[in-house]
């Protein structure tokens, strides 16, 4: 009876570490993704990354609302910005769905003395047919 016990915690415990990986392989796989078309310019790619009715909330700034404002403020901050790195920290399972992402950050302001910024950031994810779509994401500087 105590070894059956046993297996069926392992079991449990297998199950649900297997998504919480798989979750975390997939978002990070589309994090490269994010970086790749950021710096190739290409913010309608970065803004099909977003669900189509995702809300950003950039540091110091109103919300923004959806896919076609969200591509205009990557666009803008791309001025501004660029060099971006992304570290996942940890990625939650909230369900078979969705997800909550925390990590951290690096970019370069641009200009005649660049600086490097640090921060971190939450995105929820969501599942969208069979594709992670980001729903949510704040972010801001500091560790």
């Amino acid at each position: 009876m105590m070894m059956r016990s046993t297996a069926l915690v392992i079991a449990c415990v297998i199950s649900l570490t297997a998504p919480a990986s798989a979750q975390k392989a997939e978002i990070e796989a589309i994090n490269t993704k994010w970086i790749e078309l950021f710096n190739k310019g290409d913010f309608s790619g970065v803004a099909s990354l977003y669900s189509t009715d995702a809300t950003a909330f950039p540091p110091g700034s109103a919300m923004v609302h959806g896919r076609a404002a969200i591509e205009a403020m990557w666009k803008g901050m791309a001025d501004q910005v660029g060099d971006p790195k992304l570290t996942t920290v940890d990625v939650k399972p909230l369900s078979p769905s969705a997800a909550r992402e925390i990590g951290t950050f690096t970019l370069k302001t641009k200009g005649p003395t660049p600086q490097e910024v640090t921060g971190k950031y939450v995105v929820v994810w969501e599942k969208v047919g069979n594709d992670w779509k980001l729903t949510t994401d704040i972010w801001n500087d500091g560790k």
